[in-house]
């Protein structure tokens, strides 16, 4: 067993019975176990049983499991459930970067490593499961988000200028990005649910561009020690309660066309609307949510979710900010694709 106490477990994509390319990044914001069973058939049941004896443990709100095989293929039969899934390892891959025999990983809610116990020690697992604190209070103490919450970098006359420009036309429903071979390309799903437009008026651009220059890229430089350079689009949201909108807990920056991306800014026009706050499940279940006119800054790295607006419509420009190392990381795909600039998703 290769990995302890405190390490950060390596990310991954698996196989699951409901999802062919399950990121497993993304179980971050609860405690995960995982359970990486022998090859051979018959070495496998006593830790199955242990399982199922203690599936009560596994809601997905507090604890999820994972089952990691290396057969063949996954069993005839079974099938992803609340609480447990099972991962593919084929080749072993997954398998070899959390040691190469037969254990179980506990992890905390950040996917660091909580304890490491052989496959025999299923029973003394449980039990450390069992006794494992609430999410909130899995560090011992209150947690925060490295994020930063700047006031007032637009004012009030153009927060309401960019509410109405959007109003004109009510934007449109848009993807997100995904990995398609060596591209990026924007897919329809159930993750984001939200209307935008982007602002191509160039007058308007250079008028945003001057603001964010003069009264938030000071403050990221302060706190990030982050030279923001770039501004990837210009992007009017509306999250609209009657279109149940919502963005479920994702990455910015983790397919080859966005890997540019450094920060993201979640900048609100508005406050009369209910939800729709940020959340970023990896430090605990509190919500962020900047005044009208200003903005959350933070890691595009960092999992976060738009919480489901109730009430209202909630506004926000939201942008992504990266630097000179940036554009050419940028420059780099655009070149090996011969792509347009990813900008609309």
């Amino acid at each position: 067993m290769s990995l302890s106490p405190g390490q950060t477990a390596p990310w991954f994509s698996a196989s699951t019975p409901s999802n062919s390319q399950f990121v497993f990044d993304s179980a971050a914001g609860r405690y995960v176990l995982l359970v990486f069973l022998p090859v051979e058939p018959e070495a496998q049941g006593p830790a199955m049983r242990t399982l199922a004896a203690h599936q009560r443990l596994f809601d997905d709100a507090k604890a999820s499991a994972f089952v990691v095989m290396r057969s063949a293929g996954l069993v005839a039969g079974v099938r992803d459930m609340r609480g447990l899934r099972w991962m593919h390892d084929r080749t072993g891959a997954i398998t070899d970067r959390f040691g190469p025999e037969p254990h179980w990983v506990l992890l905390d809610p950040m996917l660091r490593v909580l304890a490491a116990e052989p496959i025999e020690a299923g029973e003394a697992m449980m039990a450390r499961v069992a006794a494992l604190p609430p999410v909130n209070d899995h560090a011992g103490v209150a947690l925060h988000a490295p994020v930063l919450i700047a006031p007032r970098i637009f004012e009030p006359e153009l927060c309401q200028a960019l509410i109405e420009r959007h109003q004109q036309t009510g934007g449109g429903f848009t993807g997100v990005m995904r990995d398609d071979g060596d591209r990026t390309v924007a897919v329809m799903d159930d993750l984001k649910k939200r209307r935008d437009i982007w602002l191509d008026d160039p007058d308007l651009q250079a008028a945003i561009r001057a603001r964010l220059e003069r009264r938030l890229f000071p403050l990221i430089k302060l706190s990030f020690e982050f030279d923001a350079t770039h501004i990837e689009r210009y992007l009017v949201s509306c999250y609209d309660a009657a279109d149940q909108a919502v963005f479920h807990p994702h990455r910015d920056n983790t397919t080859q066309g966005t890997a540019h991306r450094k920060f993201a800014c979640s900048l609100n026009l508005n406050d009369d609307f209910e939800g729709g706050d940020l959340r970023f499940a990896e430090f605990g279940t509190a919500t962020y949510r900047p005044p009208p006119g200003g903005a959350v800054v933070f890691s595009c790295t960092l999992m976060h979710e738009a919480r489901p607006v109730t009430a209202g419509k909630r506004y926000a420009f939201l942008p992504f900010l990266f630097d000179a190392a940036g554009a050419e990381v940028r420059a780099a795909y655009e070149a090996r694709t011969a792509a347009p600039q990813v900008t609309r998703a």
